[in-house]
């Protein structure tokens, strides 16, 4: 049912990154991107730092280390997921069968207000749609449902390329926030992205976690569909390997220099 890869963020192949400002780190799949000063960290967080109580070991962070108090017109700052095309086909985006989705997760924000979670159509201009949720509580974890509709029209390309965006916004300038929300399908429209969003980023005190993300056909949320560590890892390992401690099996010299070679497979098709 869940879209999501790594929804309850237990793969982090990366390890912690620090000095982000567009990039992976911490937990697979989940992204920082910005625009003006915020700079994060980005960890899988564990125990301590997650909901186990809803059966969530881990979450991914977002610590502010270069805070945005002062946002320009052009500032944002967001948490961005990606798909391919060939895995939204059961959305039937474009035909009289379109299927609204359903987005789940958890979230524990420094700011209290309202928040902007976003769909991006990269097959269609950037189309996008965006809805409002609101954090009732600052620093505690809450759980968010949200329901996009799906446009009849502007079919999704279907093949391995990126082909939509899931966005969470955590701080957006007046060019994002000066028109009215964008909650129907509609061309590219900047003022109308990120309306009413609050600024995560004014301090280096601020963190911002997440985890338990689940995109699904429908208008109802299910309960979160986990799968095993191995699974999750080897959807992940499909955009991203890593390798440590490879060590050089031969090696060929020639009068200048000595080269050594190593050869891996790949466990997963990439």
């Amino acid at each position: 049912r869940n879209i999501i890869i790594n929804g309850a963020m237990q793969v982090a192949q990366r390890g912690n990154v620090s000095s982000v400002q567009n990039g992976y780190g911490g937990a697979d799949r989940f992204s920082f991107r910005s625009s003006g000063a915020a700079v994060v960290t980005l960890r899988q967080q564990g125990v301590g730092n997650s909901p186990t109580d809803q059966g969530f070991g881990f979450s991914q962070q977002f610590d502010v280390t270069t805070a945005d108090s002062s946002l320009a017109a052009t500032d944002f700052a967001k948490i961005q997921y990606r798909f391919e095309g060939q895995d939204l086909q059961k959305l039937k985006k474009g035909t009289s069968n379109a299927q609204q989705v359903t987005l789940s997760f958890y979230i524990k924000s420094p700011k209290t207000g309202t928040h902007i979670v976003e769909l991006v159509d990269q097959s269609n201009s950037a189309r996008h749609v965006n809805k409002a949720y609101t954090v009732s509580s600052a620093n505690t974890w809450e759980k968010k449902t949200v329901t996009f509709p799906m446009e009849t029209s502007n079919t999704i390309t279907n093949d391995n390329a990126r082909r939509m965006d899931l966005t969470w916004y955590l701080a957006a300038g007046s060019n994002l926030t000066t028109g009215t929300l964008q909650t129907t399908w509609g061309s590219t429209s900047n003022t109308n992205r990120a309306v009413g969003q609050v600024n995560c980023m004014d301090s280096t005190d601020n963190n911002v976690y997440i985890t338990g993300v689940q995109l699904e056909v429908g208008s109802q949320a299910t309960a979160f569909e986990h799968r095993s560590l191995a699974e999750e890892l080897a959807l992940c390992r499909r955009y991203y390997q890593q390798y440590t401690n490879i060590v050089a099996t031969g090696y060929a010299s020639d009068s200048n220099n000595t080269s050594y070679h190593h050869g891996f497979t790949f466990p997963v098709e990439m």
